[in-house]
């Protein structure tokens, strides 16, 4: 089994997304002994955002690039192949003004690639990353689950399929700008989450 964690939160340290994903990829890892894993902490090492100069060298043809442009088009290309040689993919998401934050969204926009990762068909968009599972793990100073204010669940759950991950499952930490006692409750109750998410008829079917 091939893990590849990702880290979106703003925060190298101290980050409750970072401490869930890092549960759930210690039990994939106790489970799976010869499981490898690579993590990707987009706080430590933050991505590149998409501008005109991004645009111009990813379409521009490989043999015309100049040493500038495949150099940028290399750091995407790294992030496509960690995506495509794992097996289970697991993301610390935590919310920033609603949405996903800034980091995650760079990576997304990295690995979203026109016939690498999706390409049109005459029947409509096909998602390329396919036979893929992910969870993802939220954090959340307020509530939101399935709530109005929640837009990153339905964000993210269209843009993974869209690239052929449509196995995904979500861990929810919220509430926990409330209070000790509210952050000990969500950590609690998002531990129980991925118990039951890993637990082996769940994990398995």
């Amino acid at each position: 089994m091939n893990i590849l964690q990702i880290n979106s939160s703003a925060r190298s340290t101290g980050s409750e997304s970072t401490r869930l994903a890092d549960i759930v990829v210690s039990r994939l890892q106790m489970a799976t002994l010869s499981a490898t894993v690579v993590r990707r902490d987009l706080a430590s090492a933050p991505l590149q955002h998409i501008d005109e100069f991004a645009l111009t060298a990813l379409f521009t043809a490989p043999e015309e690039r100049n040493a500038e442009q495949a150099a940028r088009v290399a750091i995407d290309d790294a992030l496509i192949a960690e995506v495509q040689s794992a097996d289970v993919l697991v993301i610390g998401a935590p919310m920033y003004n609603f949405g996903v934050t800034v980091q995650l969204k760079s990576w997304l926009d990295a690995i979203a690639r026109a016939r690498v990762t999706f390409r049109y068909t005459e029947s409509g968009p096909e998602g390329l990353l396919k036979n893929k599972k992910v969870i993802v793990a939220l954090a959340r100073g307020g509530i939101h689950k399935d709530g109005p204010s929640d837009s990153q669940v339905p964000f993210l759950k269209t843009m993974l399929a869209f690239l052929g991950m449509t196995d995904v499952q979500f861990v929810y930490a919220e509430g926990i700008a409330y209070g000790p006692e509210a952050v000990s409750k969500a950590q609690a109750d998002a531990e129980s989450q991925i118990d039951a998410i890993l637990s082996p008829d769940s994990w398995n079917r």
